[in-house]
């Protein structure tokens, strides 16, 4: 499993773009909310300076103050050329924006956007209903699998497995990349109980998926901890819960894998069919 807090390398977060940067032309200087010729060539500077191409910025700037100082009685028409060139650069920063929160292999968020996500999501939780859950969902055996089958293989997996987390997820949920062969569930806004049953639904999923369609012999199952907390104790950041499901997460490790384990009252248990036939071994790691 990674250890807790170890970052994945990625780009650089880029700046939105202002809102007025691209409208319908009017046929005059102005849109009908007031965009003008000098705020399009200032949008483009901006766009261009997200990128790294401040050159090209840097003349678009000079134009818009060119602009500024000209004395003219009327307002120059704004090209439909210049228009363009905006649309051209929103449509390239927003795909580069979502690909900087986007793992590359499973196309599920990564680190960057977990990170960024729990904490606004901790900032909001006066209006949140029911609380916070967060799961750390880890592959069993999983090394195993990439030394018999080869990597290749190894990777359909962990596609695999994202489109089945992601699967009936609420509208406010996602997965999340944590490292390896390691996801996070976020589930804001359920009851305790719920997430637990959520869990456990996800970790039943994976383990009853066909997976000799793949390749004949392949099984996968996975080790889930959850870590749930009411809204009135959504105050003290996102570290203590992720460490809290990382403890959990070792605890359904060591209590024989392929299990989800969650925590109620200051007991530690397991969910569903695990809970019947073993012991919890719970794990030192756990936060309280």
């Amino acid at each position: 499993m990674t250890g807790l807090g170890r970052d994945i390398a990625e780009p650089e977060p880029v700046s939105d773009p202002p809102e007025w940067a691209v409208h319908e032309d009017t046929g005059g200087a102005n849109t009908p909310d007031g965009t003008s010729l000098v705020q399009l060539h200032e949008s483009i500077a901006t766009l261009l300076a997200s990128r790294g191409q401040w050159r090209q910025a840097y003349q678009h700037l000079r134009s818009a103050l060119e602009l500024i100082h000209a004395d003219k009685t009327e307002a120059p028409r704004i090209p439909e050329q210049l228009r363009r060139e905006v649309d051209r650069l929103r449509r390239e920063h927003a795909e580069a924006r979502e690909q900087s929160i986007r793992d590359s292999l499973t196309a599920s968020y990564n680190r960057r956007y977990l990170d960024q996500r729990l904490v606004t999501l901790l900032a909001d939780r006066h209006t949140m209903v029911g609380g916070l859950a967060v799961a750390l969902v880890d592959l069993d055996w999983f090394k195993q699998v990439n030394d018999t089958f080869g990597h290749l293989i190894g990777d359909r997996v962990l596609q695999r497995v994202v489109d089945l987390l992601q699967d009936g997820l609420p509208e406010d949920a996602f997965c999340a990349r944590y490292g390896g062969e390691e996801f996070a569930l976020v589930l804001p806004g359920v009851d305790g109980s719920t997430a637990v049953a959520m869990a456990e639904a996800a970790r039943i999923k994976i383990e009853s998926y066909p997976w000799s369609k793949i390749v004949l012999g392949l099984r996968v199952t996975v080790s889930i901890g959850i870590a749930h907390e009411p809204t009135l104790s959504l105050g003290s950041g996102p570290e203590r819960q992720l460490r809290q499901a990382d403890g959990l997460l070792y605890t359904a490790k060591q209590s024989g894998r392929n299990a989800v384990a969650y925590r109620v009252g200051g007991r530690t248990f397991l969910a569903g069919p695990a809970a019947g036939r073993r012991a919890v071994t719970e794990s030192k790691a756990l936060v309280y």
